[in-house]
C-alpha cells in the first residue's frame, strides 16, 4: 500500500506541474499551438472542465486552475493518507 501512496503522490505532483505549465501558457502568444500547448491541453482541458459550471472568474481573470490545483492536492493528500493507515 505504501508504493501505491507513492504512486499517487507522483501522479499528483507530476499533473500539478501540468497544470501550472498550461496555466502560464495563457500568457505566451500562440502558447497553446505549440506542440507540447496542444499535449497540455488535451491532459489537462478534461479535468479543468469540471471546474466551468461553478463560473470561477472575476473579470477576466479565471480561478479555474487554480482551484483544480487545490483539489487535487487536498483529494491527493486524503487518498494518500488513508493509504498509509492501512
Amino acid at each position: 500500500m505504501i508504493a501505491l501512496a507513492s504512486l499517487i503522490g507522483y501522479a499528483v505532483r507530476i499533473y500539478s506541474l501540468c497544470l501550472v505549465a498550461y496555466a502560464l501558457l495563457s500568457w505566451l502568444p500562440g502558447g497553446y499551438d505549440s506542440p507540447i500547448g496542444k499535449f497540455l491541453n488535451k491532459v489537462c482541458e478534461p479535468y479543468l472542465r469540471l471546474f466551468d459550471r461553478f463560473n470561477l472568474s472575476i473579470g477576466s481573470i479565471g480561478f479555474n486552475i487554480m482551484v483544480g490545483l487545490f483539489v487535487l492536492n487536498i483529494v491527493g493528500s486524503l487518498l494518500q493518507r488513508i493509504l498509509y493507515g492501512l
